[in-house]
């Protein structure tokens, strides 16, 4: 640039300090929405993390993370304030001499307050793992048939635009929809199978669009010469198309994991308790184990933040939950990012 270039150029005018106000405007709002995002991960980040990690050995919470959730009894006996769960303020009573002392005692109970949410992780990684391979078997499968089979036309066009507009409908809608088909029409009842095909239905736009554009964005000589050898249509795909397009479709994976298991909607009309016994591999026979309902992060966060009287006890619990939840989002998305990197290193073009 010349200095004649440069003189007009710093020289002020309204369109440029116009153009000024709105890079600053521009600039605010992202450190605004960003602070936000750092606010409340620091936030969960601090009380949550001093649920779960301690000061003494083992230096973590491991009643919190290996056992199921229970009401905590809270009581004053001999002068001294006490707090139990409910399976260990059973055991205490049944010892000897014990019920005459607790006679008169009043005893407070606080619901979810105690106990862990050991149920609640193993079920929310079940509902996220299955749900997203069904969204991935069948979105891969119709995106192929998009990119690769489909003939251009006003079908399959209108086709396209309602796959993108599905991506929009609110999380509640899906789960009607899974309630009216798969609980009610199908009779699967409020089920582990039910919360699956509920979840995979909603990320499966998502994932389909994503798939389609990672496959398109494969090179076409890669497909014609494979076809000039003689290899078929079905063989080209399978060795010289999607092995290069797994980068991009692993990138949608990790954009529906994060919303499969951040929805409370859906799966509260089909597959979420708020509280079971057992676990659920302690079935009597094999398939029970797909017809059973499940007890997961995000609805307890929302029974524990909204359906029960709030208390200095559920506190630790709310911000304990939504730590482990966050963690185990941020690992099983990092799977995801980790395969994603590994196969994009071993196909390249």
């Amino acid at each position: 640039m010349s200095a004649s270039d440069a003189k007009i150029y710093a020289k002020s005018s309204p369109a440029k300090r116009v153009e000024q106000g709105v890079f600053w405007l521009l600039r605010l709002s992202t450190y605004f929405v960003l602070a936000c995002a750092v606010f409340i991960f620091l936030d969960i980040g601090l009380k949550g993390g001093a649920v779960i990690f301690q000061t003494k050995a083992p230096f973590i919470n491991v009643p919190f993370l290996t056992q199921a959730p229970e009401t905590l009894n809270v009581f004053e006996l001999d002068g001294k304030k006490t707090t139990m769960g409910d399976r260990e303020f059973r055991a205490f009573k049944e010892l000897p001499g014990n019920a005459e002392r607790l006679k008169g005692v009043r005893i407070e109970t606080f619901v979810y307050s105690s106990g862990g949410i050991f149920p609640n992780i193993v079920g929310t990684i079940l509902l996220v793992v299955g749900s997203i391979v069904i969204a991935l078997v069948l979105g891969i499968i119709s995106a192929i048939y998009l990119s690769e089979y489909a003939s251009d036309g006003p079908f399959i066009r209108f086709l396209r635009l309602s796959i993108v507009n599905l991506a929009g409908v609110p999380s509640i809608v899906y789960g009607l929809f899974g309630f009216g088909m798969f609980v009610i029409a199908l009779n699967m009842g409020v089920s582990l199978l039910a919360g699956w095909l509920t979840l995979a239905f909603m990320v499966l736009p998502i994932i389909i669009t994503a798939s389609e554009e990672a496959l398109k964005a494969v090179p076409k000589g890669y497909r014609e010469g494979s076809l000039a050898l003689g290899a078929t249509k079905l063989q080209t795909i399978l060795t010289n198309v999607l092995p290069y397009a797994l980068p991009g479709i692993l990138t949608s994976s990790v954009l529906s994991i994060a919303r499969v298991a951040g929805e409370t909607a859906p799966i509260m009309f089909t597959a979420a308790f708020v509280v079971r016994d057992e676990l659920p591999w302690q079935v009597q026979k094999a398939t029970d184990f797909f017809f059973q309902g499940v007890m997961a992060l995000p609805y307890h966060i929302y029974v524990v933040a909204s359906k029960i009287p709030q208390n200095e006890y559920t506190h630790g619990v709310q911000y304990g939950t939504a730590f482990v939840f966050l963690f185990t989002v941020a690992a099983i998305a990092m799977t995801s990012i980790v395969l994603r990197v590994r196969l994009r290193k071993k196909y390249k073009w």
